[in-house]
This record gives C-alpha cells, structure tokens and sequence, in this order.
C-alpha cells in the first residue's frame, strides 16, 4: 500500500499558493458576512467569533485545481458540509447557535457552496490562462540527468500554473548515474560546465540541482561558477530514498537541516491539537457523564472484578502510560503475554460483548485525553507485549509512535478494528496509522470522528 508523500517548505507564497490556501477560508466568511449584514444590518461580535471558529476549521484550504469538474464540486460539498456540521454541532451542544437567526444559518448553508464551486472554476480558469502563465514564466534547466531530475520535470509539466518551462538538461561528466540509455530520454543541452555561459545567453531564471551526494565536489564547483549569474538556484534534495513523515526544511541558528521523519504536532500545529482535544474531551466527559455512572454500575453488578480496566500501553515517543477501559472479560490481562479476543471468546462477558461491540468499553478513554496521555484521534494503543512483538515483524511499527494514541483512528474507520489475525493485516493497519501521520489536518480529525459516529453499530469486527 503506497501513500502520497507531502513535503512541506518554508518559501515565499506565490499567487497560486496564496488562492489555495485562502479561497475557501475567505469566501466562506465572506458569505456569512454578507448575508448577515443583509438582514441585521450590522456585524455584532457573535458573528466575529464565528468566523474564527470557521477560519480555524477551514485554514489552510485545501482546494486542488482538478480537471475533473464532478469530482471538484463532490469535494466541495463535502468539504463545506464536513466543516458547517462541525460548527453545528458545537452550536446545539453549547445553545451559541441560540444566538443566531436560523433564516441567516441556513441560507449560508446553502450559498456557501454553490459559491466556493463558482470561486473554484473562476480560479481554475485563471491559473490555466495563457494571459496568467506568461506572466509569471520562468525558463529553467535542471542539472542531473537521473531519475530524480525526471521526476522533477514530470511534476513541473503537470503544474502548468507554475508557469516553469524546462529548457532541458546539464549534466557532469562522467557522471555513473546518467548512462546512455537514460540521457536519451531528455533533452541533453551539455555538461555542467556549459551551463553558466548558457545561463547567461538564453535568459534562464532558474536552475535547479538534482545531483547526486557522491558528487558534492563537482556540485560546489558548480556553484561557484555561476556565481556570475543571476539565476536563482535551488537544491533538489532526493526525498524518495525514504519513506517520509512530516518532512520539512527548518534551522538551526541559520543552519538549514531537513526533518525526514517527524511529528505533525509541532509548533502551532500541536498547539491546536491540544486545544482541540481538551475542549473536544471536556464537552464529551460532561455529556456522558449520566452514561458513565451507568455503565460503571452495570459492570461491577454484571460480574466480579473492578469497573475499570487498566493496561499498560505505548503513548508519545514509545513511554508508557496507562489507559482506561471498563472492563469487559472475566480477566484482565497485563503482563508480557496478553491474548487477544476472539470470536465468542468465552472471556468476555454478556454486558462485555455489548459495550465492546457499540466501542462503550471506550469511553473511560476521554479521562486518558484530558490528562494529556491520548489523543482523540490517533493510532490504536496497542498492549506492550504486542509492541514488542510486531516491532521485530513490521518496519516502521514505531513510527506511529511519534503522536498520542488516540480512542478512535483512521485504520479503525477503514476496517481495522478488533482482533488482528496475521502479521500481513497488522501491516496494513499500520499502514494506515502512518498515512494519518502524513496527512494530519484538523479537518481530518473531525472526518475520522464523525465516520466513528456513523460505524459504531456497524462494525461487525468488535467483539
């Protein structure tokens, strides 16, 4: 199973960028401004903290300019109703919604979308003008005839609204890594030490470095060379030798270094998941308090043993921490060999089976996310024995460490929940653990809840 890998940069935001990531943020507050000055007249403050709220949701966007209109407005929807049924939500949970005219929420509702799927052709239309790409053309060569100076021209092509057009390619002599073969595949303008006068002569903007480690020597010659230019020159470096988590570019006192794997949670990012799980945890604790005490009673009623479960598991950064269940079998295992349950596992108990089945054992788990040791969207907790166990097995198994185990998961929506038979479905539940990694949104956590919501009675794999 292959994921797509996202790279983040610190660099200036081009106008392109700028309209992916602000449309919907602005439009979609725009919109509920409009429509509320309309028929109050006026902005009061109810509708300012709104539209941070929705800002929060909603930034950065994510809109892609797909070539495929039925696909651009099914996200859309999605998207937009994913977000408004979110601030609905908290609205009722809360009574701020009380504050509002439901004639104005409803009506945003409804042109919100439809406007976002205007703005969006509008856009598309614009950066796939002749007018906007020769405006901001860039004639750009590449150094390094390999695969990674393929890739790069590949992605250059597919990106028209970049507006880089590939003159072709330099290369070193007697570079290994270009043979024959492989050099007759791209438009070869001459070796390296052509480039500067090249450069020069041909209004080049951009030249971009895609040689190899081995040849550290000849590419800072290289740079010295051209020197005499006034081309911008960037590094490619091959991010493709790993399979990357949360890679970026950062310093160290001015000194760059390139993060392969990491966290998503670092810096503001981890400000906001924080912020979100306690607020999330808090409002839930008090809503289910009344459910809590119930099933407490029902357990320590239903058979002998303590109301909670309490087991060791693996939290941030690989330490252990001690997670929260009630208590569902007739045991309760912690130790170096903990089985796991099956179908009509005769350790489990009747009241046991429903609350495993309906994921209620789970709830003692939003105590876990107040204190700070889980999350309420990450990868499963598993027991420690497991750990140990599919650590020698599975390569990156501790990767998913690097953030708080949450209650519920993307691998857990997508089918992998309950008992894992074979190392190849444990695998592939890790899989999924990591995508999660790479692709962390706010946005994305409250898709991973609200689809939890939805499967809780339709998960045939608890038991």
């Amino acid at each position: 199973m292959k994921f797509k890998q996202q790279v983040s940069f610190n660099r200036a935001l081009s106008l392109h960028k700028l309209i992916k990531i602000l449309i919907d943020p602005i439009l979609m507050i725009a919109t509920l401004f409009v429509i509320a000055i309309y028929f109050e007249d006026r902005l009061t403050s109810r509708y300012v903290v709104l539209s941070i709220m929705l800002f929060a949701l909603s930034f950065p966007g994510s809109w892609e300019n797909s070539k495929v209109f039925v696909k651009e407005v099914s996200k859309t929807f999605c998207s937009w109703f994913l977000i408004f049924g979110i601030l609905l939500f908290f609205g009722y949970a809360t009574d701020y919604l009380e504050q509002f005219s439901h004639q104005i929420i409803m009506l945003w509702a409804v042109v919100t979308p439809l406007i976002l799927i205007v703005a969006h052709w509008l856009a598309s239309t614009y950066l796939s003008s002749k007018h906007y790409i020769a405006s901001v053309k860039k004639n750009a060569v590449i150094v390094g005839v390999n695969e990674l100076g393929k890739q790069l021209q590949d992605r250059v092509k597919a990106n028209a609204e970049l507006g880089i057009e590939v003159r072709g390619f330099f290369d070193v002599i007697n570079n290994s890594q270009s043979p024959e073969s492989l050099a007759n595949n791209f438009r070869l303008l001459g070796n390296v030490t052509e480039l500067p006068s090249y450069v020069k002569s041909n209004a080049i903007d951009t030249i971009y470095i895609a040689l190899p480690p081995s040849l550290h020597s000849e590419t800072m010659m290289l740079l010295d060379d051209l020197k005499d230019t006034t081309a911008s020159i960037y590094f490619v470096p091959n991010f493709f030798i790993a399979d990357l988590i949360q890679a970026r570019i950062d310093e160290i006192d001015g000194m760059p270094i390139v993060a392969l794997c990491d966290t998503p949670f670092s810096g503001f990012n981890g400000f906001i998941k924080a912020l979100s799980d306690f607020i999330l945890s808090s409002l839930i604790l008090c809503l289910i308090s009344p459910i809590l005490i119930l099933l407490g009673l029902a357990v320590k009623l239903s058979s002998p043993g303590p109301i909670l479960f309490k087991q060791r598991r693996y939290g941030l950064d690989g330490y252990e921490i001690v997670v929260y269940k009630f208590r569902s079998m007739t045991v309760t295992e912690d130790g170096e060999n903990v089985t796991q349950a099956t179908i009509n596992d005769k350790r489990v108990t009747r009241l046991g089976k429903f609350i495993r089945k309906t994921s209620l054992d789970e709830l003692p788990q939003f105590i876990n996310v107040l204190q700070g040791r889980m999350s309420i969207v990450g990868p499963r907790p598993h027991a420690t024995s497991h750990n140990e166990i599919y650590r020698k097995l599975i390569k990156g198994y501790m990767v998913r460490h690097k953030v708080k185990p949450g209650i519920t998961g993307w691998a857990q929506i997508n089918g992998f929940r309950g008992e894992t038979g074979s190392v190849d479905s444990m695998k592939l539940r890790i899989d999924y653990d990591l995508e999660y990694l790479k692709k962390w949104s706010l946005t994305f956590d409250m898709k991973i809840i609200l689809k939890t919501v939805l499967l809780i009675f339709k998960d045939s794999k608890a038991y």
